[in-house]
């Protein structure tokens, strides 16, 4: 899917006759019953793999626990099809392959990025696994689906926290170790938003953030990936996603209210010297990692400028960003 940077209008959906509320509510039924279908399948699968927890039943089971996840997506983005009236401007998303092993990072926004990446990347390379916060395990039916998906959970402790617990700080690790060692068996997308929350004027303010449209990225969790999975990676696959018209909210989006969606992708090699090494215990490697993060950011953070402004938004031009160095920007708390 490709676009010009001034994506044309799309032509009306089948449903964009309806009032906004009335194209939301067919959404949010569209989607739990999506949801409520694949779901049960899910389950009586995961719950098999529970029953017999060996490698080679793992090979067979977790193939089709990705399909059925798959057929989720794909039914999700039917109804998007039927309700949204988005003007799409992608580029970078042809030549992936499905069967490979990708490290994908993306700026993050709002709820719908997850929507967007899934409705543009699925059945492109294989299905994202996202790092999710501990909490959202209790979400309901989808926080079982996640689990039951091997999509990996982290605990987000604070600075002062970790200065009196320091063990808290191998949790993380811990839990990245088990998922990757999952991811190993089958061809897998690893999904982090480094920024590890969604960006708001009020976050990007208390951060005293140096980049105009982003967070300060969290290399914690992409490191420990690429030590967990090493060569098996083939590539990053740094996704940028911009809303002209700003960051929507999840209702807004069931709503079919947003209007233009400007997607970038670039496929980026993954530093051999990056791909082994011990983050928690060896400062020179944790080093290396946040610069190159930071690198990537700041790079992003001129992208989105330019994608704002290519889209007609005034004073969207990216600031002018001093030089990479080792200041550190990268960590913060349960970062490490």
């Amino acid at each position: 899917m490709t676009a010009s940077s001034l994506a044309p209008p799309v032509a009306r959906p089948p449903l964009g006759w309806l009032p906004a509320p009335l194209r939301a509510a067919v959404a949010v039924i569209l989607l739990a019953l999506n949801t409520l279908l694949w779901c049960g399948l899910l389950f009586a699968l995961a719950i098999l793999r529970l029953l017999l927890p060996w490698t080679a039943v793992r090979r067979v089971l977790d193939p089709w626990l990705n399909r059925v996840a798959t057929a989720w997506i794909a039914g999700n983005s039917g109804w998007m099809r039927l309700t949204q009236r988005t003007a799409w401007d992608v580029e970078g998303i042809d030549g992936l392959t499905y069967r490979g092993w990708y490290l994908v990072v993306a700026n993050h926004q709002s709820w719908v990025d997850i929507f967007v990446l899934q409705h543009l990347l699925n059945r492109r390379i294989p299905m994202l696994k996202f790092f999710l916060k501990q909490e959202l395990i209790w979400v309901p039916v989808m926080g079982l689906a996640w689990w039951a998906l091997d999509f990996p959970f982290m605990r987000r402790h604070s600075e002062s926290e970790l200065l009196k617990h320091p063990e808290k700080r191998l949790e993380d690790v811990e839990a990245t170790r088990r998922a990757c060692a999952k991811f190993a068996l089958v061809p897998t997308s690893v999904m982090n938003f480094v920024e590890g929350t969604r960006f708001t004027p009020a976050k990007h303010a208390a951060q005293h953030s140096r980049y105009r449209h982003l967070l300060k990225p969290k290399a914690g969790g992409l490191a420990m990936a690429m030590n967990a999975l090493g060569d098996r990676f083939d590539a990053l696959l740094d996704i940028t996603i911009a809303y002209p018209d700003g960051a929507p909210t999840f209702w807004q989006f069931l709503r079919g209210d947003v209007r233009r969606i400007v997607v970038r992708a670039q496929r980026l090699p993954i530093p051999h010297e990056l791909a082994h090494g011990d983050y928690v215990a060896d400062p020179r490697y944790r080093k290396k990692v946040q610069r190159w993060l930071l690198d990537l950011w700041h790079r992003k953070d001129a992208q989105i400028g330019e994608l704002l402004a290519a889209a007609g938004v005034a004073s969207a031009g990216a600031a002018a960003l001093p030089a990479v160095d080792d200041s550190g920007d990268a960590e913060s708390a349960g970062d490490r």
